[in-house]
């Protein structure tokens, strides 16, 4: 209990939660932004990783990778977490980990709002698991169809508010010849912007990457993140 009460108030995710006013809250939309290998992913298995040894069940859902590399993936940054935290025996955190974690690959390329919510109703009913925050990580597919994509944005915020959940998803950010908005945002996660409560952006420096928050909610004073993802560690860090 120690090593869960020590690491929830050291974590930087505290900070991110009282820079948004509490958070991402549930039945809304979060989407992180960055180049291709910046540490989308990783930045997102880091908010999923502080719910659920927390004691928040997690549904993490990826069109890219086999649970098991989703699973290796984890597993590396809880090692990385509790050698930081000079953890001793933390086999119990493990075992809740795992517990308060589901995950579900969809590497066959089909998936759609409707596949996801049949999955939840499954976990719910076979495996008494409602989660309270659901990563999905590789959709919608923000490079595809810009015509369908509100559809999608809005199927999904009606997903996010049905089960009172907070939903993380990612977008691609290109160095060069990516249509942006006046906040630097691609232009189709900006036209997707009414069904957004928070965007947030990782920018590669020459040791870190940088957590910069582009979207607030409807607040317009947006705070500075004192939050870096180590590419080393996968880890996110105070500075």
């Amino acid at each position: 209990m120690v090593f869960r009460k020590d690491l929830n108030k050291r974590s930087p995710l505290r900070v991110f939660e009282r820079s948004l006013h509490g958070g991402l809250g549930k039945g809304n939309i979060g989407v992180v932004t960055a180049r291709k290998g910046v540490g989308k992913t990783a930045f997102l298995a880091g908010v999923a990783l502080d719910d659920v040894l927390r004691g928040r069940k997690v549904l993490h859902a990826t069109l890219r990778r086999s649970v098991q590399q989703v699973t290796t993936f984890y597993d590396e940054i809880f090692n990385e977490l509790t050698k930081a935290e000079k953890a001793e025996d933390v086999s119990d955190y493990r075992l809740e980990m795992i517990k308060n974690r589901h995950i579900l690959s969809y590497a066959d390329g089909d998936f759609s709002v409707d596949r996801i919510r049949e999955s939840l109703d499954f976990l719910s009913e076979h495996a008494e698991f409602q989660p309270d925050a659901v990563i999905l990580n590789g959709y919608p597919d923000f490079e595809g169809d810009s015509e369908g994509l509100p559809k999608v944005m809005q199927e999904l915020k009606d997903l996010a508010q049905e089960r009172q959940v907070e939903l993380w998803i990612n977008a691609l950010r290109h160095r060069e010849g990516q249509e942006k908005d006046e906040r630097d945002v691609p232009l189709n996660v900006a036209r997707c912007d009414e069904f957004i409560s928070v965007i947030v952006r990782l920018e590669p420096k020459s040791t870190y990457v940088k957590l910069r928050l582009v979207k607030d909610h409807e607040n317009a004073e947006l705070a500075e993140l004192h939050i870096q993802l180590d590419p080393k560690t996968l880890l996110l860090r105070w500075v």
